[in-house]
């Protein structure tokens, strides 16, 4: 998944609020999420993420733009059949980076879980590293909670649980703000500040906007979105 390259991209008590799709709001960062595998669908939305095939996004910063499509396809990660949601990244309009992200949807909440992700990066036109690559269910991974589907702020949870792989968290900062990009001025978007135990001291922040999904992630910002014709495979 990309990160803001500041870096190369609750329920403790509340665990019941996320199988209930109440506001989460906890003083740690959960990391178990004890939902029903049957609840979970391959496609859907919430407010701020768009899980349906064809929606894309395009972010650029500088040199750098990333290009975020929902696919056709699907993989079976951990027992759930997820959708692939595919990242690339060009730097100077050169590949750098492909990402295959696994996401299901919560049919009854709307809470959306990330499941893993498939990574190449890229040097010279060649795959030199799948570095941040993980899968839930393999190695001790756990699919993480990537966007609750009644998001309230100061809710702290895990996105991603890779030990000593991917251990991206969030906290939701504010649910009110205004983000102007080259796509436009968005209201009321939803404002995720991420960390990770892995990078102590380093953080990002994210933005999305409702009906639209990421509008700003660091210095990139939304230039387009929309639906594709023929979302590629």
């Amino acid at each position: 998944m990309y990160r803001p390259k500041l870096t190369p991209l609750v329920i403790a008590g509340a665990i019941l609020a996320v199988m209930l799709g109440a506001p989460l709001r906890a003083e740690t960062w959960t990391s178990d999420f004890p939902i029903d595998k049957q609840d979970l669908a391959s496609s859907g939305r919430n407010a701020y993420f768009v899980l349906e095939p064809g929606h894309y996004s395009v972010l650029r910063g500088g040199d750098v733009e990333v290009t975020i499509t929902v696919l056709t396809e699907t993989k079976l990660v951990d027992g759930v059949q997820t959708r692939v949601v595919e990242e690339r990244e060009t730097k100077a309009g050169k590949l750098s980076e492909i990402s295959r992200n696994y996401f299901a949807i919560s049919k009854r909440t709307n809470d959306v879980f990330y499941f893993g992700e498939d990574v190449d990066i890229y040097e010279h036109d060649k795959v030199v590293s799948h570095s941040g690559a993980w899968l839930s269910g393999v190695n001790g991974a756990r699919f993480g909670l990537f966007i609750p589907g009644q998001p309230s702020v100061r809710a702290k949870y895990y996105q991603e649980v890779a030990p000593g792989v991917a251990m991206d968290r969030a906290e939701i900062v504010s649910l009110t703000e205004t983000v102007m990009t080259p796509a436009g001025e968005f209201k009321n978007c939803l404002k995720v500040e991420e960390t990770s135990p892995l990078e102590p001291g380093v953080t990002g922040y994210k933005y999305y906007a409702p009906g639209i999904g990421v509008v700003r992630s660091g210095t990139l910002m939304l230039v387009k979105s929309g639906t594709a014709q023929r979302p590629h495979r």
